[in-house]
């Protein structure tokens, strides 16, 4: 991805576009940040290329690698949904995998890695530079003194669910009449609470020393170790088979990183810091204080706690609820990780723009990621709504998830829709906040306004208008969080033009409208599910850009501009 950090655009524009100027970047040299194994900060111009080079390997890897993550994902759904359809089952199940759901967010996603990697990187810059004390490094220094505490934190912690599973259950899900499946699945997920934290400190590592591939890899080795012990056991334990596959996938996680980060971070003898040590590793690790710590925490289990929330007002509804919600909400949610690639490819340029204090810089790279991330997002929502049914049909319609299974979630599936921009700004209007390594307390707010808005909608739509109304709930909810956090950045971190996103945001959601119910119309046209979503695939796209283009949109304008330029290159 470029930045040509200038703000200038691509491409001739129409009349009345000035108002909203192009969030995408234009063409030209890579920016500094992220810099391959070799290459310094101050890198000199010859090295641009190298540079340039590195990060489009390590993006495309990155992005294959999460594409074969999630479509793992989806054969893991599949064959959850084929064995266990929409079921007392499936809905035991569910509520079992909120623990690896909030153990990833918190552990190898967000949390952990807006802590670790930048103490990692500190240490080693402090390895780099001059007058370190002969025999000692601070990368070793870090590891001695976190991650045995890490370990037996996190240990403790998995125990602790282990034994508490039935009051877990309980409270995740009351009304469920027999808890006992649910409890068991709960405590062979609760290993990953060890697993997930120890995947996610490797992740963390990995990525200070610009090592890209394995963390991006973990999840495709999760997925088929739940795949795997599916398959073969289902017959024999149910759908308890699904969560051992949990805690063997989380297994192959850690074993998926560990040569790599053997071969690059060395390792002390493992031990707890002793009496007097206390100073030297808050000089190795600063920024793993509670100033920084809490407002993380806070803000991602609040975050995560929306999915609590789903699932405590589903367990009132009939059985297979919960299932219809789960099947929904993941396939509704791909256009959202695929544009937060774009932001987490880019987190580390922000960061070191602001730890430089160019914010302008900082405000460009904001700009331009919201503008490309709110374009793949909301194409892929208009996807969504208009193709929702055949969607569903061709990937979960088999075995016991029937006709009815298909047309209950591709229901709720299009409700989520409606707030996937909200999950997308959130995604990537938090990293800005979090870039400079001091302690701020507003996202957290923002997430905690947003997930007592979804609360007070879930109570009062859920008992007339069900899953739906949850979801509604939801879509209101994280929609506040994102406006908030929308108004609060430029304010307090990076000084973005609020009323330009905004506008450029409100014209490719038109375009999205429009094009998903073109889609929505059209659909029904075609009989044959996959001919159907075929022809989707260029009806949908096509109307979004051509929507866009009546509306001025700045990012399709400069989008195609910028296509048309590398055709005409090219030939």
């Amino acid at each position: 991805m470029s930045d040509t950090g200038t703000g200038t655009e691509t491409g001739a524009r129409p009349a009345g576009v000035a108002a909203a100027p192009p969030l995408l970047p234009a063409p030209g040299p890579e920016p500094e940040g992220l810099l391959p194994p070799g290459v310094a900060p101050g890198t000199p111009s010859g090295e641009a290329p190298r540079l340039g080079s590195f990060l489009a390997r390590a993006a495309a890897g990155t992005a294959v690698l999460t594409v074969l993550g999630a479509v793992l994902g989806l054969v893991r759904d599949q064959a959850i949904a084929r064995y266990f359809g929409a079921s007392d089952a499936s809905d035991a199940f569910l509520i079992a995998w909120t623990v690896p759901e909030m153990a990833a967010t918190l552990l190898i996603e967000d949390g952990m890695a807006l802590l670790l990697v930048p103490a990692f990187s500190l240490a080693l810059t402090r390895r780099a530079a001059a007058g370190e004390a002969p025999g000692s490094d601070p990368v070793r220094d870090l590891v001695a003194t976190t991650l045995p505490r890490l370990f037996l934190l996190l240990a403790g912690g998995a125990a602790l669910l282990i034994a508490g599973a039935p009051w877990v259950v309980g409270v995740l899900a009351p009304g469920l009449a027999d808890p006992r499946l649910a409890v068991d699945c709960t405590r062979l997920t609760s290993v990953t609470v060890l697993t997930f934290g120890i995947t996610g400190y490797f992740s963390a590592a990995l990525r200070a020393h610009r090592s890209f591939l394995p963390p991006a890899g973990v999840y495709a080795a999760y997925n088929l170790g739940i795949i795997g012990m599916t398959l073969a056991l289902h017959a024999v334990w149910g759908v308890r088979a699904a969560a051992v596959g949990v805690a063997v996938g989380s297994v192959l996680m850690i074993l998926t990183q560990l040569p790599v980060f053997l071969r690059l971070v060395p390792l002390a003898r493992p031990r707890l810091p002793r009496f007097g040590e206390a100073r030297r590793a808050a000089r190795t690790a600063p920024l793993l204080g509670f100033a920084v710590l809490a407002p993380v925490v806070l803000f991602v289990v609040s975050r995560q706690s929306q999915v609590l929330v789903e699932r405590f007002l589903a367990s009132t509804l009939p059985a297979g609820a919960i299932s219809h919600m789960n099947y929904a909400q993941k396939v509704a949610q791909m256009p959202m990780v695929l544009s937060l690639m774009i932001c987490t490819v880019t987190f580390p340029v922000v960061a070191q723009a602001m730890a430089a204090g160019d914010r302008e810089k900082a405000r460009l790279r904001v700009e331009r990621d919201l503008g490309l991330a709110g374009t793949v997002v909301l194409l892929g929502t208009s996807v969504v709504l208009g193709y929702a049914p055949q969607i569903i049909e061709v990937l979960f319609q088999r075995g016991a998830f029937d006709a009815a299974d298909t047309a209950s979630t591709a229901q709720v599936m299009r409700v989520y829709a409606l707030g996937l921009l909200g999950h997308c700004l959130v995604g990537a209007l938090s990293r800005p906040f979090f870039s400079s390594g001091r302690p701020t307390w507003f996202p957290a707010f923002a997430m905690g306004t947003g997930l007592l808005v979804t609360m007070g909608a879930g109570y009062a739509l859920t008992y007339r208008f069900g899953v739906d109304g949850i979801a509604t709930a939801n879509a209101i909810g994280i929609s506040t969080t994102a406006l908030l956090l929308l108004m609060g950045l430029g304010t307090r971190v990076v000084p973005i033009r609020t009323r330009a996103v905004a506008l450029s945001l409100g014209r490719l959601t038109g375009a999205s409208l429009v094009a998903g119910a073109a889609g929505w119309t059209c659909a029904p046209l075609v009989p044959d599910p996959v001919l159907s979503l075929a022809a989707g695939c260029l009806l949908v796209p096509s109307a979004f850009f051509l929507t866009g283009l009546a509306l001025r949109s700045p990012e399709v304008v400069s989008l195609l501009a910028l296509t048309r330029r590398r055709f005409l290159d090219g030939r």
